[in-house]
């Protein structure tokens, strides 16, 4: 049987997976700046499977508008580069000496407002994930026994102050990431 305590930390932890969620998949939206976690979404071809871009390589940013992708296995090059390419990020690699270097193109309008809409797409996610959270949270607390009325009342008043901080915290990262992402 959950107590009220319980239940309400439950739904905390939930909605935190969702802000942590949401932030993660925001900083894989690219911006004007090269960021190493832009290629995280990479999935290479390598030893007859799909694998994550940095179980296969290091990658690193040493200039604002480039990404310096190092294969741990030179043979992996190639299909590295093939990866990044067709991982519709609109980069085009370039493989010289064993290293494969990955310059950003400047965005143009057009980019940066899609850009936006996906990231309004994702941060409605994170909402949805926040509100789950506290729709699941306010279905155990109707069914907890020996808890007065009013102690469930104000359980309720806690999880909604929860559900919109999460909220406002998710409205935050995402006026945050817009004005990086409209940044020329």
């Amino acid at each position: 049987m959950s107590t009220i305590a319980q239940i309400l930390k439950d739904s905390r932890a939930g909605m935190e997976k969702a802000l942590e969620n949401t932030k993660r998949e925001f900083s894989g939206i690219r911006s004007g700046k090269a960021s190493p976690t832009m290629l995280d979404t990479v999935k290479v071809e390598a030893y007859g499977s799909h694998v994550s871009l940095n179980q296969v390589a290091s990658v690193s940013s040493p200039e604002p508008r480039l990404l310096l992708v190092t294969p741990f296995d030179k043979g992996q090059a190639k299909a590295i580069e093939k990866a990044i390419r067709e991982a519709d990020l609109g980069l085009d690699p370039a493989h010289q000496g064993g290293i494969i270097r990955v310059p950003l193109p400047a965005m143009n309008e057009q980019r940066r407002k899609e850009l936006v809409k996906v990231l309004h797409k994702l941060a409605e996610e994170g909402r949805v994930a926040v509100r789950h959270a506290r729709t699941d949270a306010r279905d155990k607390l109707k069914k907890v026994d020996g808890v007065s009325e009013d102690d469930k009342k104000h359980a309720e008043k806690d999880l909604q102050k929860a559900t919109d901080d999460f909220i406002a915290k998710l409205e935050g990262l995402l006026k945050a990431k817009e004005a990086e992402v409209m940044e020329v």
